[in-house]
């Protein structure tokens, strides 16, 4: 968790930021193309969770996605889906 003051001057990345005109982020399409959304509330904060991930990582172990996400709670979809999203776009994101 950052405080806002703590972000001052920095570039700050959010949901609406990572489509590129009409085309949407690899995470943003695996997520719809996973089912990994439910009511959404949780959305925003796993895509851009998983994005500082894959760009740290671009090939993460199925352990560190699941370490990586665990401080987003998501009461509908279990994570699986959400897991399986964020592996589907790595393999994308890398090729």
């Amino acid at each position: 968790l950052v405080l806002t003051p703590e972000v001052e001057g920095a570039e700050i990345t959010t949901i609406e930021g990572l489509r590129e005109g009409d085309k949407l982020h690899p995470l943003q399409e695996a997520f719809m193309s996973h089912g990994a959304v439910q009511c959404g509330f949780c959305t925003s904060g796993m895509i851009l969770t998983a994005k500082a991930l894959l760009d740290r990582e671009p090939r993460p172990e199925r352990s560190r996605i699941v370490k990586a996400i665990s401080s987003n709670i998501c009461r509908c979809t279990g994570y699986k889906k959400i897991v399986e999203a964020v592996e589907a776009a790595s393999e994308e994101m890398a090729e």
